[in-house]
């Protein structure tokens, strides 16, 4: 008499189940790292280019990328492609980038310039032309506390 060998329904859907019960324990923890991946990635970023605009800075006799009353894509525009010592189109200086980095909060590349303070979301970057600060223009405020966490980077 040959016997069969193999597993019974109830051995699988025991199987199965604990499959499952492991799954709901590491599937959250993968949520924490792809935030914190987010972040590393968002503060590398925004390192960059502020070290661009401070190369553009020296290149341009201290002006910046774009002035007040300008429009948002001349700041992009002064940094991604070639400008003269004026930030005119020209051949001396730069791009400084190929294009410009994405805020991994909101997916945007776009810089808005001047305006509200940070934390609009209705781009990815914001560049102060006044003082030249560039912050993260996301509105993300993971803890509730009323303060969008990426502002002040």
């Amino acid at each position: 008499m040959s016997e069969k060998r193999g597993f019974t329904l109830v051995e699988l859907m025991i199987v199965v189940s604990l499959l499952g019960i492991l799954a709901a324990l590491v599937i959250p923890h993968f949520g924490s790292n792809t935030s914190e991946a987010k972040t590393s990635a968002l503060s590398s970023n925004l390192a960059t280019i502020r070290k661009q605009i401070e190369l553009y800075r020296h290149h341009h006799e201290e002006r910046l990328p774009a002035k007040v009353g300008e429009a948002d894509g001349d700041f992009t525009r002064r940094m991604t492609t070639k400008t003269d010592a004026m930030g005119d189109p020209g051949s001396e200086f730069g791009p400084y980038f190929l294009r410009m980095p994405t805020n991994p909060f909101n997916n945007l590349a776009t810089v808005r310039v001047g305006d509200a303070a940070a934390g609009a979301n209705t781009h990815g970057w914001r560049f102060d032309p006044l003082t030249g600060q560039f912050q993260a223009d996301d509105n993300l405020d993971a803890n509730g506390d009323g303060v969008v966490d990426h502002a002040t980077f």
